[in-house]
């Protein structure tokens, strides 16, 4: 082999300027060239929007699929900045839509997390054949246009403004994306999934494309957590007690709070939904175990009290007491730490101890205050351990 074929020197380095990176590695920014792509660019763009909510900017988010293949997210906050107007109090329009990082959602026990790597709607730009942004800020409206990522306008005023509001529309890139499709469905769950996550978050999600014709969703969940169980217990059969446990609570040592629900159902399946700043974490973590832990502590402490257990029976397992158990286990934190590049694994020892604290407390209090269900739940368990 000749030298030439074997010599690595700076001039076989390829320098990638701007955007460019993304369009050349599309997968790295928003996981595939498929739907899941495709979703993670409304996500991207919507992310933004999503964290004016509980910043007290914005009261809702409108998500639209239209009829020619475009998105639409329309918010009714103040308005991003406009560098052209001189405005410099945060990120401008075009900083956040052609720096990587420059939009990237807000950290803290109060951001919802959408992004893949917090790296901003800029991804969705350059990953999309035409975009189009509207600001309404202060009395003027202005707009701008992208392609591919590259402005072909400045932002131009263009007249007056009724309102506040930043609305950016996209138009996916069939280059990159080919055939794929957005699915409804599948943009509802996540933005259900925020709306119960968020009591304060208020999100539409509207579809305008043929075949299917018009159909509209909106998400607000007051309730929170327990809403949520109340939704996915809606086809595991009869509970086994009416109500839902349910608790939030805020703890310094872990600089964020903890919300639990749970509920027995009839059914002998388990369905425990763990997230962290709203983010899921399929892969359970700290937050996971803390709260098997104080199930379990909580349970044993009042059967044993109560003697629902005889001294020759072994305490309940983690495992048992998940039977037709739904729960779903949320905490925000300032600085969650998490473990993988994927962020699906929520580490932090202080969590562990502080949530299985919280819930052996809360749930403690919630068995010796109703000791009927409490029976009821405690009885099953044992009746079904003893079988096995």
């Amino acid at each position: 082999m000749s030298d030439d074929a074997i010599r690595y020197d700076a001039a076989h380095i390829q320098v990638l300027e701007g955007l460019e990176a993304v369009r050349k590695r599309p997968g790295m920014y928003v996981g595939s060239t498929g739907e899941r792509g495709l979703h993670q660019l409304v996500f991207e763009v919507s992310g933004r929007a999503v964290n004016e909510v509980p910043a007290g900017r914005a009261g809702s988010v409108d998500v639209t699929l239209t009829p020619d293949g475009w998105v639409r997210v329309d918010d009714d906050g103040p308005g991003v900045p406009v560098e052209a107007a001189g405005d410099t109090r945060g990120p401008g329009l075009e900083a956040l839509l052609t720096r990587m990082h420059t939009g990237a959602e807000p950290r803290g026990r109060n951001a919802a997390s959408l992004g893949l790597f917090g790296i901003g709607p800029c991804v969705t730009n350059a990953l999309s054949s035409r975009l189009t942004a509207e600001v309404r800020r202060e009395g003027v409206r202005w707009v701008q246009e992208y392609a591919r990522g590259i402005a072909l306008t400045p932002p131009t005023a263009a007249g007056p403004a009724t309102g506040g509001g930043t609305t950016i529309a996209f138009l996916p890139d069939p280059d990159i994306f080919g055939t794929a499709e957005f699915s409804f469905d599948v943009l509802a769950e996540r933005f259900r999934e925020l709306a119960f996550l968020n009591g304060d978050l208020d999100i539409s999600l509207t579809e305008e494309r043929p075949p299917g014709g018009f159909r509209s969703e909106r998400f607000q969940y007051p309730g929170g957590a327990r809403d949520f169980v109340a939704f996915l217990d809606a086809r595991a059969g009869a509970p086994v007690h009416p109500d839902v446990i349910g608790f939030e609570r805020e703890d310094p040592r872990i600089a964020g709070t903890v919300e639990v629900a749970l509920r027995w159902c009839g059914s002998r399946e388990e369905r425990v939904r763990t997230f962290a700043n709203s983010r899921p974490t399929p892969g359970g973590g700290t937050h996971a175990a803390g709260f098997r832990d104080g199930v379990a502590a909580a349970f044993n402490a009042y059967a044993r009290e109560r003697r629902l257990l005889t001294a020759a029976d072994p305490d309940l397992g983690v495992d048992r007491i998940g039977d037709g158990l739904t729960a779903v286990v949320s905490v925000k934190l300032d600085r969650p730490e998490f473990l993988g590049s994927t962020n699906g694994v929520l580490g932090g020892a202080a969590v562990r101890a502080c949530v299985g604290e919280a819930v052996r407390e809360h749930l403690g209090r919630w068995l010796k205050g109703h000791p009927e269900q409490a029976a009821a739940v405690i009885g099953r368990i044992v009746q079904g351990a003893r079988r096995d």
